[in-house]
């Protein structure tokens, strides 16, 4: 959101409130604070308010004289705006205290008899204690935030803060990844001794935490070297844990988590599968060591990503693409491989997959702590970027017969009854074909490929392993 519309915004609920009750509060203003002090502009991606001295209704009234107001959180007094194209929260200040160890265990007192400086104080550390008069812009800094974030430090205002809501445990983590602050040793004593409440966090919760700080920070590292420390990783990615102090062989520098935490700050931001990726990529090693080699840890692996992401609910997508790149990569960048073989490499990583593992191949090298030895990995991309321009078929949809034509023979061949809809006998002699073009790219010609059927059908074919005849 640029600043402009940022300003119209504040402008119009400034006008529709009373003088002197409108503050912004939020991350927009730790970030405003920030901008202030390097000189990097940080766009505001929420708006967040807190109206003073004012009811509710009266709030809502206000509100729907400029747009559309509806009250979201009833037990926290918050209103959400929709104005000038743009919606926001605005709350009344509230006050708590926790009645429990969840999140939600709160009991909220809300209202014009609440101060700011109350409301202020309940947020999780003191650089967020910050809010800004609308339209004035006098900062409000009674815990002295600004002063933290010139600093560069996470500090807490109440030492049962962790306890009282867990999540803050991985946001300290989050925050020193993106930010690249520093917990005070109050913060981390208080983190070490809550560690174990973060096992009562949703899992959905723990996945929003790690993915903010796996998009969005340079050097993520930082966030896993704050939960290693404060004694979080075991509960939040116990395999990650496991790794600490696995040895390696003489290829690299780091024990396998220092080199995974490594070989992820070397990936980009903004790719979160990639990201994800990096950073499982050898969960497998220390459940298959044996003396200096990691036999098949690719394929345990795998199944370890799996179930951690699925785990803590990652999208099914995000969850598979993942896996496949922990699965593949230990692919052998040979640059003399066969174009069949080439191909079967594309067919195996999926082209769309091939961007990302080519690059988690790279923060590997870089994790490793070591020179790199030759350039063979980049000869190899440049030999399947030949192969590919050259736009092989490499699914089933780029065959020149498709299912129909395919359920003509399969009928023809008294395999299927006439009027079939088909069943996995097509699905068979598709990936049957697949692989003969693959081998051949000049046989995907209809006639051909009629030709290929008939003789698979008749077993007058050289025949693959994983073709089953058993459902025919």
């Amino acid at each position: 959101m640029s600043p402009n519309e940022i300003g119209l915004i504040d402008a119009a609920l400034a006008a529709a409130l009373p003088a002197g009750t409108l503050y912004a509060v939020g991350g927009r203003v730790r970030d405003e604070v920030r901008s202030t002090l390097d000189g990097i502009p940080r766009p505001a991606k929420d708006l967040d308010y807190v109206a003073v001295g004012i009811e509710l209704p009266d709030l809502v009234e206000r509100l729907r004289r400029i747009g559309r107001a509806d009250v979201v959180g009833a037990a926290f007094a918050v209103v959400k705006a929709t104005f000038e194209g743009a919606t926001v929260d605005v709350a009344l200040p509230r006050r708590e205290h926790s009645t429990g160890g969840g999140h939600r265990d709160f009991a909220v007192e809300f209202g014009p008899g609440v101060s700011l400086e109350d409301d202020l104080a309940r947020r999780d550390f003191r650089m967020n204690m910050l809010a800004r008069a609308i339209p004035g812009g006098e900062l409000v800094d009674p815990y002295e935030g600004r002063q933290d974030i010139e600093l560069r430090r996470i500090d807490l205002l109440r030492k049962a803060a962790f306890e009282e809501d867990p999540l803050r445990m991985l946001r300290a983590c989050q925050f020193a990844a993106r930010f690249g602050f520093a917990v005070t040793p109050g913060t981390m004593e208080a983190l070490r001794r809550s560690a174990a409440l973060v096992v009562t966090v949703s899992p959905e919760r723990v996945r929003d935490e790690l993915a903010k700080f796996l998009a969005l920070a340079e050097r993520p590292s930082v966030g896993f070297d704050l939960m290693r420390a404060g004694g979080l990783l075991p509960y939040v990615l116990p395999e990650l844990a496991e790794s600490v102090g696995v040895e390696q062989n003489e290829w690299h520098a780091y024990d396998v988590y220092r080199h995974s935490l490594e070989t992820l700050d070397a990936t980009p931001p903004d790719d979160l599968i990639l990201r994800l990726a990096a950073l499982m990529h050898d969960l497998g090693k220390p459940r298959t060591k044996d003396g200096p080699h990691f036999y098949r840890h690719e394929i345990v692996g795998e199944e370890m990503a799996s179930q951690r992401l699925g785990g803590l609910r990652f999208p099914t997508e995000v969850v598979e693409r993942t896996a496949a790149l922990v699965r593949n990569h230990m692919y052998s960048a040979n640059p003399n491989l066969s174009d069949a073989a080439i191909r079967r490499f594309v067919r195996r990583v999926g082209v769309d997959n091939l961007g990302r593992q080519f690059a988690l191949r790279a923060a590997d090298i870089v994790g490793s702590g070591l020179p790199k030895r030759s350039d063979e990995n980049e000869r190899f991309q440049a030999r399947v970027a030949s192969v590919l321009a050259e736009r092989p078929p490499l699914t089933a949809r780029d065959l020149a017969l498709g299912g129909e034509d395919v359920i003509d023979e399969l009928v023809a061949a008294g395999k299927l009854p006439r009027g079939s809809r088909g069943g996995p006998i097509v699905g068979e002699v598709l990936q049957h074909l697949l692989e003969q073009v693959t081998d051949d790219p000049a046989m995907n010609e209809p006639s051909r490929l009629r030709d290929a059927v008939r003789a698979f059908l008749t077993g007058a074919h050289s025949g693959r392993p994983g073709v089953s005849r058993e459902t025919w």
